[in-house]
């Protein structure tokens, strides 16, 4: 990524503005930090807290003009929608109840958009969005960040060749520990169904799963037979989902995600076995693609090392054997988007390579999945089409 296509394209970085991510918030240090990685937006504008108070105070703290810290988001799109050097680009980091409206808004107001995922707590809002974004040509990026990593880009491309021949069976998990305790998190609105979804556990990691699922193969679930609820005492919010999984090309599939596994920190993997072969790739050891070809040894594939495809060497920043990991794959997501609406802007051709980002289809498809495993689990694991 040595020339910025942005500043090639444009001559200019693209102007960025934040909704939410204020003080105290990992994820919203994570996407400042993500879209600054690769010197590809310039920070203009904030509404950081959905205290008025708090988030032009924040606002300033980050070294924003005083005119262009806002007391909140609708304030923000309103104020910077009218300015000659206003924002181009909306990135929404709030609670998930609130993704809908500010995002909604942002597309009607002439704002491309990166949005942390979930992207709605609802199907109709999810619905409404997608389209939206079609009727409007805007671009809109969802934040899953693990398909981001190099390792993740480069099962989807061997996949995409054929490396691993027919697609036959899927596996993945993702299990957490921070909730294996009684008692509230440390976000409580994540609690509140009304604000943070019908399901906890679906939500905030079930989403990532199920897209990473997608990304890696190509592949749709089409129906589900699924379990999902709490297994800490007295818990009202979901900690656990399972569910067996068809297919669209008639492959089976498992999928098990909770946070309530004592000790465990971040364990998302993910297998993939076709006819010709395997892929295994874990989140925590991310440099990591182990390639296990039928009648064969078995590989281990690293960013720049032998056989590296085009897509995980785009993505890669730093020479064989160094570690990059949850920064980087995020930032990659920002840069992809960043080329694409810098293409979009200037009338030109995007990189093929920089539209591999998560949308507003894989939005819809991550809230429709979650509404399937939930009816599925309500009818006692009865196979449900998603």
């Amino acid at each position: 990524m040595s020339l910025n296509p942005v500043i090639s394209m444009l001559g200019r970085r693209l102007r960025l503005a934040v909704i939410g991510g204020g003080p105290g918030s990992f994820i919203g240090a994570m996407h400042r930090q993500a879209a600054r990685l690769d010197d590809r937006y310039e920070l203009v504008a904030g509404a950081l807290s959905s205290n008025s108070e708090k988030s032009v105070a924040a606002g300033r703290e980050l070294g924003l003009a005083s005119e262009r810290c806002y007391a909140d988001g609708m304030a923000l799109l309103n104020a910077e929608s009218k300015r000659p050097d206003g924002a181009d680009v909306v990135a929404i980091m709030t609670p998930n109840d609130s993704h809908f409206e500010f995002a909604f808004e942002a597309l009607t107001q002439g704002f491309d958009v990166i949005c942390d995922k979930p992207m709605t707590n609802t199907l109709l809002e999810a619905t409404q969005l997608h389209q939206r974004v079609n009727d409007t040509g805007l671009v809109f990026c969802l934040t899953h960040n693990y398909t981001g990593y190099p390792m993740v880009r480069q099962a989807k491309a061997m996949v995409a060749n054929g490396e691993l021949g027919d697609i036959r069976l899927v596996q993945v998990e993702y299990v957490q520990g921070g909730r294996a305790t009684a008692g509230p998190g440390k976000k409580a609105w994540k609690e509140d169904p009304q604000r943070g979804g019908p399901s906890l556990v679906m939500g905030d990691i079930g989403t990532h799963a199920h897209n990473l699922l997608r990304f890696i193969t190509g592949l749709e679930v089409r129906q589900v037979a699924a379990e999902v609820g709490s297994i800490v005492p007295d818990r009202l919010t979901h900690d656990f989902a399972g569910a067996m999984l068809r297919m669209s090309n008639g492959a089976r599939g498992s999928f098990w995600v909770t946070q309530a596994a004592a000790g465990v920190e971040n364990a998302l993997r993910i297998r993939v076995s076709g006819s010709l072969g395997s892929l295994e790739w874990q989140q925590e050891y991310p440099q990591a693609l182990s390639f296990k070809p039928l009648g064969a040894p078995s590989q281990n594939r690293t960013p720049n090392g032998p056989g590296t495809l085009p897509l995980a060497a785009r993505s890669s920043r730093i020479v064989a054997g160094h570690p990059e990991g949850f920064h980087e794959g995020f930032a990659n997501l920002y840069s992809d988007a960043a080329e694409a609406i810098a293409a979009r802007r200037s009338g030109q051709a995007a990189d093929p390579l920089a539209l591999h980002f998560p949308n507003a289809l894989d939005g819809l498809l991550g809230v429709q999945f979650v509404a399937a495993v939930i009816q599925s689990s309500a009818n006692n694991g009865a196979w449900t089409t998603v």
